[in-house]
């Protein structure tokens, strides 16, 4: 019952405050301008106010990404991608809420204690909706022209990697979880590298399931891709066990153009797949993606 007349209070409180309509990925929502405190579920979303310079108040624990540590030093636990801390948030206070991806499914539960918005991104057309995010962030944290400047950024690194990997081959996304192997493609959840690059798929059609298209060995060897861009889920939350190097360490891999060119490119895993659609993740991965192409010949 506390838990319930905090969240009418804090809805009264909401509803004096100066507001601003933004898009959300369910449609527009009128949310509190300049909320504070903030406690932000989506490490996405985490990653792109840390660019803008909003100061996040709650966010969930453990974070995995080094980049991020300060950010959530200074800020409170407030549970975790999955589970909300209802106690801890009704403590704080939290004039806004932001949810996305994995905590996506906490809205309805977390709108009872406070204004609470699903900044997702996914599916098609992935740098537009990150666009779309740094719009909405920096009007409800007035922070417009912070915001624009990102995004400038954000255009001008994506100009750069798609003119570093022109005439350079296709490309196959493996995600390495253990000694399995799945398959991305360019409308699955890291397909925005395609899109984005207009970098050709090495295997058209594969599955857009969350966990990508469950591939063997030997469907390495006979896609033969000229690059392979290995996301290893392991080192990317920090759990023990194979590498994504020791698993692509076979004969069968060897074999294929990426191999032996050396055009086998393991990114950064925790950035692409804990933030990914955060604007310092994107402007890594195209780093990394960068100097790989720019360092080829072919």
């Amino acid at each position: 019952m506390a838990i319930l007349a905090l969240g009418a209070t804090l809805s009264g409180a909401a509803a004096l405050a100066q507001e601003t309509t933004v898009d959300t990925a369910r449609g527009p929502v009128a949310v509190p301008q300049s909320p504070a405190p903030l406690a932000v579920f989506d490490i996405a979303a985490v990653d792109t106010l840390d660019a803008l310079g909003v100061t996040i108040d709650g966010m969930p624990q453990p974070n995995y990404l080094g980049y991020l540590d300060d950010v959530a030093g200074a800020a409170a636990p407030v549970g975790t991608l999955f589970e909300p801390d209802m106690e801890a948030l009704a403590r704080m206070a939290p004039e806004l809420v932001i949810i996305g991806g994995r905590s996506s499914t906490q809205l309805e539960a977390l709108s009872k204690l406070a204004p609470t918005i699903d900044m997702t991104i996914w599916g098609d057309g992935h740098v537009d909706q990150v666009h779309a995010r740094l719009a909405a962030y920096g009007e409800i944290f007035e922070r417009q022209a912070e915001a624009s400047a990102l995004a400038d950024a954000l255009d001008d690194k994506i100009a750069t990697a798609t003119a570093a990997a022109e005439g350079k081959g296709d490309a196959l996304i493996l995600l390495t979880n253990g000694g399995k192997l799945s398959a991305y493609g360019a409308d699955s959840r890291f397909g925005w590298v395609h899109g984005a690059l207009n970098l050709p798929e090495a295997k058209p059609g594969l599955s857009t399931d969350t966990h990508g298209q469950a591939v063997s060995f030997e469907f390495l060897a006979e896609v033969d891709p000229d690059w392979i861009l290995v996301i290893d889920r392991g080192a990317a939350i920090g759990q023990a066990g194979e590498a994504a190097a020791a698993t692509l360490d076979n004969k069968l891999v060897a074999g294929t153009k990426a191999a032996q060119n050396g055009h086998i490119v393991y990114l950064d895993a925790g950035p692409i797949y804990i933030a990914g659609g955060g604007v310092q993740s994107m402007m890594g991965t195209l780093d990394e993606l960068i100097a790989a192409f720019s360092d080829s010949d072919s």
